[in-house]
């Protein structure tokens, strides 16, 4: 008898994302059991219990999802999650905590595509603003792009503390260089955009960050990204659906929510069905989600 694919979902919050519930199923997962307001000292249990009740044979058909709002937390998680295996009893693992490990790896891989196919331009050495950077979007797309070699700033509209603590913590756990900067102020946004040539705007749902005046005013800037789908957009001006379309007069490149959500969507469904027909377990985060949207965006 074949085995049931099982997928383990767990978050640290109240309540396990429907969306990810959804997707999961939609991919093709038997069964799905989410459990919430799990913490980091519990994973190693919960990994175990799954493993040691199934044959390894069945390691396969078995995996846990791990969800939340915090991209360093579900980082913890996959490591307890693997230091929990006891081979030859193991499960595949995906982390993508409030789909922000695929919605940055969507935005990031859209951006490159863009910028390569109109541009001639590579990630590595492009100077960009990540607006929104504190939240998991911001910081796993920060994160992936200074992998790629890009020069990151992550700009802090309450000033520069947050976003220092949050380029602190990326560049001591990745390697990187990232930069912090204060964007409280329209004066200081403008100075902080006058060398940049890419914006990611990652800001909570329903905030203008940028006036069509102030893109209109970075002189170097070649490409913007928004991933925020409510009203007003994070961008003045740009349609939810762009993809590569000019939104300044200089002809910087706009790529709104719609065209990034559809390659996260197919993202997600990816990693999740890659999960399903593994030939050995794995183990996926924002690089493979970004490895999936490259390939989707050709």
């Amino acid at each position: 008898m074949t085995d049931k694919h099982i997928l383990h979902m767990v978050t640290p919050l109240r309540h396990m994302s429907p969306f990810d519930v959804n997707m999961a199923l939609d991919a093709g997962f038997d069964a799905v059991l989410p459990y919430t307001q799990v913490a980091l000292n519990e994973i190693s249990g919960l990994v175990q219990d799954a493993i040691f009740s199934r044959p390894p044979k069945s390691g396969t058909a078995t995996g846990m999802f791990i969800a939340g709002k915090d991209a360093t937390l579900a980082l913890d998680m996959v490591k307890a999650a693997r230091e929990a295996l006891v081979p030859p009893f193991e499960l595949s693992i995906f982390a993508d905590p409030a789909g922000s490990f695929t919605t940055a790896a969507a935005m990031v891989a859209c951006v490159e595509s863009e910028l390569r196919s109109k541009k001639n331009t590579a990630l590595k050495g492009l100077r960009i603003a990540v607006f929104g950077a504190t939240g998991v979007v911001g910081f796993s797309a920060a994160v992936i792009a200074a992998l790629e070699g890009a020069e990151v700033t992550l700009v802090g509209y309450d000033g520069a503390a947050r976003v220092e603590r949050s380029a602190s913590e990326i560049n001591r756990r990745f390697g990187v260089t990232v930069s912090a900067a204060d964007g409280s102020t329209s004066a200081k946004t403008d100075d902080l955009l006058s060398d940049k040539q890419a914006v990611f705007c990652a800001a909570r749902a329903g905030v203008r960050v940028l006036s069509n005046q102030q893109l209109a005013g970075a002189p170097h800037l070649l490409v913007a990204a928004d991933v925020n789908a409510v009203p007003p957009s994070g961008l003045e001006g740009l349609d939810m659906a762009a993809r590569g379309v000019a939104i300044t007069p200089s002809g910087a490149l706009g790529i709104g929510p719609l065209a990034i959500g559809n390659i996260k969507y197919q993202s997600e469904f990816g990693l999740f069905r890659k999960m399903i027909g593994a030939q050995k377990p794995v183990c996926l985060d924002f690089r493979d989600a970004f490895a999936l949207a490259r390939e989707l965006n050709g």
